[in-house]
């Protein structure tokens, strides 16, 4: 297993709690018209399963992909609690076929493990999984999280900026893009005011 997918299923494994709650991401929740029933989703390095579970809720056909055994685990356990079918894979989101399948809408919360480089093939990964008229969500972590401290990664290059999502997702129609502080209550890992960039894009037809 490599070192950071190591870390996360310690991380996991290491707490009888879901580290970021159970209740999905609060950007993720505000879109919530933007999902109908049937549509087909990927959830990228999904973790304990928190958002994924609760597109599945909305309707949704859902593949729940992380690298973290125990992740998957929790994954599964919520959906059972919940009551809901959903597609859980323990993968690392780098060897995932992007062109294996297109689907209504790619998600990614929160995945701020990458560095640039491994970024940059996420990013074109998931607009390469996007069907036509598809969705693209995108929430991260901005500069200023260094100094809040409430959560994400301690190195500025994993974190996000207007200008690197704007250039990153250039192809797409970007419907929504924001920089902004907020206040998370999200498990034990994400308290407090946070630096957020959030983005909504489409697949041009």
């Amino acid at each position: 297993m490599k070192p950071a997918i190591s870390h996360w299923n310690e991380r996991y494994r290491a707490s009888d709690d879901y580290l970021f709650g159970k209740a999905p991401n609060a950007f993720l929740e505000r879109q919530r018209a933007r999902f109908k029933p049937n549509m087909t989703v990927l959830a990228v390095a999904d973790g304990e399963g928190r958002n994924g579970v609760w597109m599945a809720e909305q309707g949704c056909e859902v593949w729940s992909v992380d690298a973290a055994p125990a992740g998957s685990e929790r994954a599964r356990a919520l959906a059972k609690e919940r009551g809901v079918a959903l597609h859980v894979i323990t993968r690392d989101i780098m060897e995932w076929d992007w062109a294996a399948q297109q689907f209504d809408a790619v998600v990614g919360i929160f995945f701020q493990f990458a560095n640039p480089k491994m970024r940059a093939a996420i990013f074109a990964g998931m607009q390469q999984a996007v069907k036509p008229g598809g969705l693209l969500l995108l929430e991260g972590y901005g500069l200023k999280q260094l100094e809040y401290k409430t959560g994400g990664p301690g190195d500025a290059e994993n974190l996000y900026t207007p200008a690197i999502v704007r250039e990153a997702f250039s192809a797409m129609k970007i419907e929504v893009l924001q920089e902004y502080d907020a206040s998370l209550s999200e498990g034990a890992r994400h308290q407090g005011i946070s630096a957020l960039v959030d983005m909504v894009a489409t697949k041009a037809l």
